[in-house]
């Protein structure tokens, strides 16, 4: 693990957008382990981020001097296809409040959390971070990753015209303690989690799994992804994009085969064609962050561990 250099340090006003996220969580603990002592939050009651003129007070009064922008709309494929509209608008309207109230009210740095589904669908793999804006997007998820392509865009044009330091990281899929389980909405492996718990305890015989099982992703224990992002934090300025993963993939057969042995489920796992896979691989490429000097820490299985006691001990709260 890295720990906070000279840039951020223990007396550091740090504003955690999003904080009750999957991320945006880990980004606290994270800080929290470190000793920085004046961690911002807000919970969506108390301030709505997608209202500009409650964003500017807020700066206004509060002057954070770092920004983590984990605050997002997000869900798996099922709740893109059936909330595109949300998806598109929240999320710009979220980042463009903040991206611009960080410049007006003097943010000392910026980091802006996008997604590994901004890039084309058939992406050459794995995806280097001048793939961006080469080729068609995922249509399934694709207002989500046009509001994600404005958002680094937007850092960018400001750090251009207006000499601000914000910077924008791409992690690829990821999964850990206080991540979404519900079954509609959820990502793979917390669905994954769910559905095997649940037949373990029921008895049942067999699991079914959205897809043909085929399809490849790379998954990044979300401890992992706030280390990384404190080590950009600290270390990192620069307008061009960094993509933050493991380097390595799975099939989505092998990672429901993974979930079946830590769940010590008993059954058969069934997959339904029927349902879409998605992109058919997605694995990013590293060779930046990994030049910089970060690598994860947390293998897919250890993290899983990890991620189901989480489940087991929280199951009431994590299936709301």
């Amino acid at each position: 693990m890295t720990s906070l250099s000279s840039l951020i340090t223990s007396d550091s006003s740090v504003f955690v957008a999003g904080h009750r996220g999957l991320v945006g969580s880990a980004i606290v603990r994270r800080l929290q382990r470190e000793g920085c002592r004046n961690i911002i939050t807000r919970t969506s009651k108390e301030l709505d981020l997608t209202r500009q003129a409650d964003v500017e007070n807020f700066f206004r009064s509060e002057k954070p001097e770092f920004v983590f922008l984990a605050a997002a709309k997000v869900g798996g494929i099922h709740a893109n296809n059936t909330y595109p509209a949300d998806f598109i608008h929240v999320n710009l309207t979220i980042q463009c409040n903040i991206i611009h109230a960080a410049y007006r009210f003097g943010v000392r740095k910026l980091l802006f959390l996008g997604s590994s589904c901004i890039y084309p669908k058939l992406a050459p793999q794995p995806m280097k971070e001048e793939y961006l804006l080469t080729g068609e997007l995922e249509p399934t998820n694709a207002p989500y990753a046009v509001a994600k392509i404005a958002g680094i865009t937007e850092c960018q044009a400001y750090n251009r015209q207006y000499g601000t330091d914000f910077i924008s990281v791409m992690p690829t899929n990821l999964y850990g303690p206080g991540d979404n389980f519900d079954l509609q909405n959820s990502h793979v492996l917390p669905a994954l989690l769910r559905k095997f718990h649940e037949a373990k305890v029921a008895g049942r015989r067999s699991v079914t799994i959205w897809g043909t099982g085929r399809a490849r992703r790379e998954f990044l224990h979300v401890d992992d992804m706030a280390d990384a992002c404190i080590f950009l934090m600290n270390r990192y300025s620069g307008s061009e994009i960094i993509n933050i993963g493991t380097g390595e993939d799975v099939s989505i057969a092998e990672a429901a085969q993974l979930v079946c042995e830590v769940v010590e489920f008993g059954g058969d796992t069934v997959f339904d064609p029927s349902h879409p896979d998605g992109t058919p691989k997605k694995l990013l490429d590293v060779s930046k962050l990994h030049a910089l000097g970060w690598r994860h820490n947390i293998g897919l299985k250890e993290g899983l561990k990890k991620t189901y006691r989480w489940y087991a001990d929280n199951e009431s709260a994590a299936r709301k």
